[in-house]
This record gives structure tokens, sequence and C-alpha cells, in this order.
């Protein structure tokens, strides 16, 4: 039985995925920790307290509960990251090097997401290969780059089973935590909410989105298969489908059809969104572990909305 210590727990991904891992391997093999405190996590299961930087308490926690998985998600996302970008280095790339350090002691499982981040201008925007060009433009695509880096330097140097996918935009009930892609979350709110919505991108910007059940299930797909079948092992391409702002606005008026939608165009996000790619080349998760996504655009603006009913 698994003992999983997941990092960033009480982020947009981190929530959902300690509850789907705890349905899976039992509350008590699931520890979520996070730099806040939160006394809703405390009654749900273990939870620790916690800050990635300091290495001495990430280390203590996870030979406190004899861990042999961390998931590491604990990171400052893109367009936060470029308004504090020493600070996001230090988070980023200290914390995640702490958790290789502990892997490597321990002899841990090892799983932490890369992003769509990692490519950048020079990267083909059509059908992004696996291995490609990789000269992000931004300081969280240049740690993602570098984290994939070091888990392969990880994996080939020390034989820690390092995994990873490159994410990407995520779309679910959770706020979002600074990206990107948090267009395509807000995008539901505000017209369930008020019918509009104005839109940081310009039309014609075409990303990778995901809902977030593909998403836990591409993790836990991949943290589960034989290591004997992983050629790429880090940051494999993974994708549900490609959407611009115009194209939510035309799933959403199937359910809400006097929706608006408007353009308030933020440089900085644009700028982040034109260096990525318009859709990934999945085929190395397709053969290697089996990656197949239910959700498309339409499915996913149903789910959205039948959520936000619920609630």
């Amino acid at each position: 039985m698994k003992r999983i210590l997941i990092t960033g727990a009480l982020g947009q991904i981190g929530s959902e995925l300690v509850e789907q891992l705890r349905m899976i391997y039992g509350i008590s093999n699931v520890i979520a920790a996070d730099i806040r405190d939160s006394p809703v996590a405390r009654e749900e299961g273990p939870f620790e307290k916690m800050d990635v930087i300091d290495g001495k308490e990430f280390s203590t926690i996870a030979k406190r509960h004899n861990v042999d998985t961390i998931i590491h998600l604990a990171s400052i996302l893109s367009a936060k990251a470029e308004s504090i970008p020493i600070k996001s280095w230090k988070i980023n790339m200290s914390g995640l090097l702490n958790g290789l350090e502990i892997a490597r002691e321990m002899k841990l499982q090892f799983f932490t997401p890369s992003s769509i981040a990692a490519f950048g201008h020079s990267t083909p925007k059509e059908n992004t290969p696996q291995v490609t060009i990789q000269r992000p433009a931004t300081m969280y695509g240049i740690n993602k780059t570098a984290g994939e880096l070091l888990c392969d330097y990880y994996f080939k140097k020390y034989g820690i089973d390092t995994r990873g996918i490159r994410l990407p935009g995520i779309i679910s009930h959770h706020e979002p935590g600074g990206g990107t892609t948090d267009y395509a979350v807000e995008i539901y709110k505000a017209a369930f909410k008020k019918g509009r919505y104005t839109s940081y991108l310009e039309k014609g910007t075409t990303l990778d989105m995901m809902y977030i059940p593909d998403a836990l299930d591409a993790i836990i797909q991949l943290m589960e298969i034989d290591t004997s079948k992983l050629i790429n092992r880090n940051a494999y391409n993974i994708s549900s489908f490609s959407a611009a702002p115009e194209d939510f606005a035309q799933a959403i008026r199937k359910h809400i059809p006097h929706f608006q939608l408007d353009y308030k165009i933020d440089p900085i996000r644009q700028n982040i969104a034109d260096s990525w790619p318009n859709r990934l080349d999945c085929i190395a998760a397709i053969k290697e572990w089996g990656f197949q996504p239910k959700y498309d655009l339409e499915m996913t603006t149903e789910a959205m909305f039948r959520k936000m009913k619920e609630k």
C-alpha cells in the first residue's frame, strides 16, 4: 500500500488529487501538506503545514509519515511568477531540489508536473513534439524546463523513479492560482453569475486545456504504470482539447444563449500565452502509459455548469 506525501495540497489540483488518492489508498496513507494552514484539511485527514523551501522540515515530515512517494505540486504559477521572479525561482527550484534530495535519500518514487510553459516562441506551435526546442520566455517556464532536466538527472545519476507530465490549462471548480490559462475557469463562473465575461487574452489565442478529472486520472495512471514501460519518463505532453476564448463562448452559449464575451487584453499574460503551443502531440503518453482523456470542450462545459447548479 502506497504512502504518499502531496505538497501544495490546498491548490487547484492538489485539493482534488488528495481526495481521489485517499479513495484509492485510504485516508491515513495520503498526507496533505501546504504552506497555508487549514482546519478543514486537518479534519479530513493527515495534514502538515510545511514550507518546501525548508529542506529539514520537508525531510522530517516525509520520514515521520514513512512515505514511499512524493507528489510535489507546490509552485508559483506563470502570471504570478512574472511579478515576483526571484521569489518564484527560490520557491519553485529550491522546493523541487529539496524534494528530489529527500527522494534520493529515502529511495522514493517522485512526481512533479511540468507545464506547457516549458516551451517558448521558437517551439513548433502545432502538434508540438514530445522532444523539441525549449526556450521559455517566462520565469515559470524556465523553472519548469530546469525542473524537467533535474528530474532526468536524478533518474539517470541516482536511479530515482521520477515521473512527470506537462500540464495544459486546468479547468476546475476550485480557484486557480495565478496561471495564464485561469480565464478558462473564470469564464464559466462569470457566465453562470453574470452572463458575460471580459477576456484578458485576445480572440484566437488557442491553448491546450484539460478538465481536472482527466488531469487527476493522468497523474494516477502514470504513477501506477510499471517503470519498465516508460521511455521519456518525465514531462509527458498531455492535453484533452485546444481552445481559444471564443470557443469557450460558443460552448457556453449552448447553455446560456445570451452570454456575452468582451476583450480587455493583459499584455503580460497575452505575451506569455503567445509563447506557448496551440496544440500538443501527446503520442508518447498514449503509447507508453495509455493516456486517454475523456472530456472535450462540450463535455467540460456541461460538467462545469452541472456542478455550479448543484452548489
